[in-house]
């Protein structure tokens, strides 16, 4: 789930990309639109029970914290 090929580009990771290109208050609302996402479709993933997507909702989430402490830093 971390840094899979797909997402890489080069030496950078597709998020850092995206990051880059985007405000800081707009890279906020990226990342909890995604958590949003993830966490209102893993109750309808039958396969692994959602536990796929709560981790990515995790992933992000932990993406959203590290990029508000480093702006209170």
């Amino acid at each position: 789930m971390n840094s899979p090929g797909h997402y890489t580009q080069g030496s950078l990771e597709v998020i850092d990309i995206i990051q880059g290109s985007m405000s800081r208050e707009a890279f906020q609302g990226y990342l909890l639109g995604n958590m949003t996402k993830y966490l209102l479709r893993c109750q309808y993933k039958h396969d692994d029970g959602g536990s796929e997507d709560l981790k990515k909702c995790i992933w992000y989430a932990n993406r959203y914290i590290a990029n508000i402490e480093v702006e209170t830093a």
